[in-house]
């Protein structure tokens, strides 16, 4: 995720970090050389049939709805994203606090490293990437699934429960933070395995495509040699609202507008480690302004 202070003026125009633009150039490029080449024949070959300003008008708006539409559906999965892993930092804090209020000391340190575990190797599910070092500290075996380190917690407590070493309130506690975590994981998963249908980029791709193909019939009377330059404005704001719907739709990516969940892992792990008397690591700093 791209982060740090924003930029104004002429830095704001030209920079290129953290842009779409790179991706859709190609496209761009495309739609100003159809434009040039329709106003040089206009000019110079023979005078087209120029089309109605009105109909681009009617076709830009249904076209905006469409983006509009699908660019809102994305930002509010990349914003749910966000929401429920927050909500995985602070179930994490509050879990720490109850193991340390409800289980034997024994079996604290135990806890804390199986929900690192467990936050790791989440983080890599989602990023659909092997296990990596981070989670290894954590969790020894070569592959394993987030979940598994959630089951050893609950089978744990059931252990203590059954031999009178937890009583049942703070079994009980414990589950239901387990449920809540559970929940959490559910949420992201649903996110991370059910992109936004296919139908609509295939549709919104298309009409984007054809709208600035036949842009410049209709304003190559009124703009003239302008025409390829306004053209290649449409298409940069078209084009560009398509990418951006992209990269949002999968939050949990490694893409510079992606979610930083290695960073968010160790703030949980700059919360949790203290309590087992170990040494927080430094907070993950931004790489030339991107957070990963």
């Amino acid at each position: 995720m791209i982060v740090g202070k924003p930029k104004h003026g002429l830095a704001l125009i030209f920079t290129l970090h953290g842009s779409v633009l790179p991706r859709i150039l190609p496209r761009i490029a495309l739609v100003v050389a159809v434009a040039a080449l329709i106003t040089w024949f206009d000019s110079h070959i023979f005078a087209l049939q120029h089309a109605s300003a009105t109909a681009f008008t009617a076709f830009g708006v249904a076209l905006s709805l469409f983006l509009g539409f699908r660019n809102n559906a994305a930002y509010e999965r990349w914003w749910e994203g966000r929401k429920l892993w927050g909500q995985l930092i602070a179930d994490a804090r509050a879990y720490a606090r109850e193991c340390r209020i409800y289980l034997p000391e024994s079996d604290h340190t135990t806890a804390l490293k199986l929900f690192l575990a467990f936050i790791h190797m989440h983080r890599c599910n989602l990023r659909q990437i092997p296990l990596d070092a981070e989670c290894h500290t954590y969790w020894p075996q070569e592959s394993g699934q987030a979940t598994q380190a959630l089951d050893q917690i609950a089978g744990r407590i059931a252990q203590l429960r059954t031999s009178e070493q937890l009583d049942g309130f703070g079994a009980r506690v414990l589950s239901e933070r387990l449920a809540t975590i559970g929940l959490a994981q559910a949420g992201c998963e649903r996110i991370a395995s059910t992109p936004l249908p296919f139908v609509y980029s295939l549709l919104v791709y298309r009409t984007a495509i054809l709208y600035c193909l036949l842009l410049p019939l209709g304003l190559v009377e009124s703009a003239g040699w302008m025409t390829p330059v306004f053209a290649g404005v449409v298409a940069y704001v078209f084009f560009g609202l398509s990418e951006v719907t992209e990269e949002l739709e999968n939050p949990f990516g490694t893409s510079l507008n992606g979610l930083p969940l290695d960073a968010m892992c160790r703030t949980i792990e700059r919360d949790l480690l203290p309590q087992i008397g170990q040494e927080p690591p430094a907070p993950h700093a931004p790489i030339d302004g991107y957070l990963s």
